[in-house]
């Protein structure tokens, strides 16, 4: 099997005739098992379209900083966070010049900046662009700083009559650069079995109507997603939401909270276990099989029976896993009703966010936790929700006992 089996690739693509081998790139990664995610500099439109490289990736393509849908969601903080590989091919030596000395003002620039994934870069100019001193001064920069190389190679160049050292590898060179350095990564959780809950549930009332809790799942995606490139097997049990299924870990869709239970339990025995959907508390003891109507009588009456307590039954389970985490979405009396919940459903770890409508971060693109423990509450700054994945998956490598000691 291939290092780079169910690895998320992010592959820059910038500007350069060289552009062209990005397509082929895109399918013999694809051909061992990655995911890519393809970002294009505007300079690329011009020598490949984003139609043909979004076919070959199936996914989008992204390319403007600004996108206002995009950016709702700090798009270019989760790009860089959300892969396991960042590939730049072709890298011009203007994109050298740019990470080089700290410059973003495209995607591109924002993403590799803000990446923690290791970086590949594939050169691609004229061989009198390669030997410049500035172009040797870049690259010997951006080796310091922890960045990898594969080519440039010898050979004839596009300009009629120029030959030397300037030409972009070719993509089966890329590609094993890439399975050489994903390989070396340490994934501290690997070996380990992960569930995360995610989402809202739906309790039904009857045909069109139901109970829920306002949640988008973007924290809880986020978790699994940060737990995956940790090393982790996942398994995200979501409720109903907008966002695509996370690549390389297995996904159960599910309804209400009675499902959401027989998902966890069936992914059971697993180490480590993240509960942070937004389980309805109540659903109605009859579900009607009809539409209600309105009949001017008054509204109906709904006798309201409580649903299973998911984190109390798993926390206190025969095969408990060896890490079990909460999250308590709170709008008063955040710290006292954490506390009780940490105690009464057996959990090792109690994230308390404050969900009051002004903090808006139900549905928002930022969270704010506090870490409530046997031993006590660590108070989280204001983090992007991938963000606030990684610094939680972080809390739970130490507390598994997987760091750099291990």
């Amino acid at each position: 099997m291939s290092a780079l089996s169910q690895r998320r690739v992010l592959l820059v693509i910038g500007g350069g005739i060289a552009a062209y081998k990005a397509l082929d790139l895109i399918r013999r990664l694809k051909e061992r098992g990655a995911a890519v995610t393809p970002v294009m500099t505007r300079a690329a439109g011009e020598f490949v379209t984003p139609l043909s490289v979004g076919a070959l990736a199936a996914t989008k393509v992204y390319s403007d900083l600004f996108d206002r849908e995009d950016e709702q969601d700090v798009g270019h903080i989760r790009l860089a966070r959300e892969h396991d590989l960042v590939i730049v091919a072709p890298t011009t030596a203007d994109r050298m010049a740019q990470l080089a000395n700290g410059l973003a003002d495209d995607l591109a620039g924002a993403v590799l900046l803000a990446t923690r994934a290791p970086v590949l870069m594939a050169p691609a100019m004229n061989p009198a662009m390669w030997e410049h001193p500035a172009t040797r001064r870049n690259h010997q920069r951006l080796l310091a700083d922890g960045v990898q190389f594969v080519g440039p190679d010898r050979g004839e160049m596009a300009e009629r009559g120029e030959a030397g050292i300037g030409r972009m590898a070719e993509p089966l060179a890329i590609v094993a650069a890439a399975e050489t350095l994903v390989a070396t990564v340490k994934r501290p959780l690997q070996g380990l079995l992960a569930i995360v809950t995610s989402g809202p549930t739906h309790e039904p009332i009857d045909p069109v109507r139901y109970i829920a809790n306002r949640s988008s799942g973007r924290q809880g995606h986020a978790i699994a997603e940060a737990l995956r490139k940790a090393g982790a097997t996942v398994t995200l049990v979501s409720g109903p939401v907008s966002l695509p299924d996370p690549d390389g870990m297995s996904v159960v869709h599910v309804e209400t909270a009675d499902e959401m239970r027989g998902a966890v339990e069936a992914s059971l025995p697993a180490d480590i276990a993240v509960f942070v959907a937004a389980v309805a508390d109540w659903r109605v003891a009859s579900e009607s099989a009809q539409k209600i109507k309105k009949n001017g009588g008054g509204p109906p009456q709904l006798t309201l029976a409580e649903n299973p307590d998911i984190l109390a039954s798993i926390g206190h389970h025969p095969r408990r896993p060896a890490l079990v985490i909460g999250f308590a979405a709170e709008t008063d009396d955040l710290l006292d009703n954490a506390r009780r919940k940490l105690a009464k459903k057996g959990a090792d770890a109690i994230f308390a966010n404050d969900v009051s409508p002004a903090g808006g971060v139900m549905g928002g693109a930022d969270n704010t936790l506090r870490l409530v423990t046997a031993d006590g509450v660590e108070d989280w700054p204001k983090l992007a929700k991938a963000e606030a994945a990684a610094r939680l998956v972080a809390w739970i490598v130490r507390r598994m006992g997987r760091g750099e000691d291990r």
